[in-house]
């Protein structure tokens, strides 16, 4: 176990934040809590901060599927967001180019600077967060309340910075980008207990950044974090179609220690797969029904530590030590 630590750091006022429900257009949380907010947005108001809902990708919410011409949440490469923007591209491509020309241009001191990206899983994976870097103090503070406000109910934190597995997010356009995945939750279902986990955790992360902007320093915290190590695929036979499925032993048990050895697949014959790896493991997305597709029956991850910088507090509060 690794842990990074960073010294004092004043950050700028996060004062622009969005919240993108409909990344995925049959994942109905953050779909249904955008959809209320845009009619009524007091539950999501802070002092000192604009927040905007808004459907990420209305087209594919219109049908109830996950995209119409491609992943949405793949899509923001700089090829495609560079693009001469024109019909024969695919929608999501184009509808890159416009979030990007909103809420961007990703990279630069002009975007937005939070961008909170709502998705369900099928998997078993309760509330997680989902960090893209490990080098944003803010994000881990942020992270690191919301785990103790809503303790003793648990939220993981999902760390995708494999420089081979990580892609080009939806909330990649902003300067502290962060995804909220809640299951399980079947592809174009509300669950009620599900959406109000995610509505839970989302409240507490507004808290703080009212918190953080009203001149709050926040202490060195450590975070327990899961790093994504690599994505497994079903087994197949030699046509490329999948022979076997989820192990019983392993559906269901997203976070939970799967050791070399253990069942990981059950043969359509019969036979038992077991993982050959040669440590211990937590597996994530377990038969994740989106990931068919990508051919990705779940992610393997290693438990990892990572520290806040010795203190977090906005420029301004700097300014006035100063």
């Amino acid at each position: 176990m690794t842990s990074c630590h960073r010294g004092a750091k004043g950050l700028s006022r996060a004062e622009r934040v969005a919240i993108f429900g409909g990344s995925h257009g049959n994942e109905m949380s953050g779909v249904t809590l955008v959809k209320l907010w845009l009619e009524n947005g007091v539950e999501i108001r802070r002092r000192g901060v604009e927040v905007t809902p808004f459907i990420a990708n209305p087209r594919a919410v219109e049908t109830c599927t996950r995209y119409i011409d491609s992943d949405l949440n793949r899509a923001f490469t700089t090829e495609n967001l560079r693009a001469p923007h024109c019909e024969d591209l695919p929608y999501e491509v184009r509808r890159a180019q416009e979030i990007n020309q909103i809420f961007g241009p990703k990279g630069s001191q002009d975007a937005y600077d939070v961008i909170f990206d709502l998705h369900n899983t099928t998997s078993n994976m309760g509330g997680t967060v989902i960090l893209e870097s490990t080098q944003d103090d803010f994000n881990l503070q942020m992270v690191h309340y919301i785990q103790s406000a809503i303790a003793p109910a648990s939220c993981s934190v999902l760390v995708n910075d494999h420089p081979v597995l990580k892609y080009a997010t939806t909330r990649s356009v902003a300067k502290h980008a962060l995804g909220l995945e809640v299951g399980p939750q079947p592809q174009g279902v509300v669950r009620g207990d599900i959406l109000e986990i995610m509505r839970k955790i989302l409240k507490h992360a507004l808290d703080f950044i009212e918190l953080f902007n009203g001149g709050m320093e926040f202490p060195p915290c450590t975070v327990d974090v899961y790093r994504v190590s690599e994505r497994v695929d079903y087994p197949r036979d030699e046509c490329g179609n999948i022979s076997g499925l989820v192990h019983p032993d392993l559906q269901d048990r997203d976070w939970e220690p799967l050791n070399p050895g253990e069942p990981i697949f059950q043969m359509f014959d019969g036979r038992t797969m077991l993982y050959e790896g040669d440590s211990t493991v937590y597996p994530t997305f377990i038969n994740e029904a989106a990931y068919y597709e990508k051919r990705q029956a779940f992610v393997t991850t290693r438990k990892d530590q990572l520290e806040s910088s010795k203190e977090l507090l906005h420029q301004t509060s700097i300014n006035r030590r100063l």
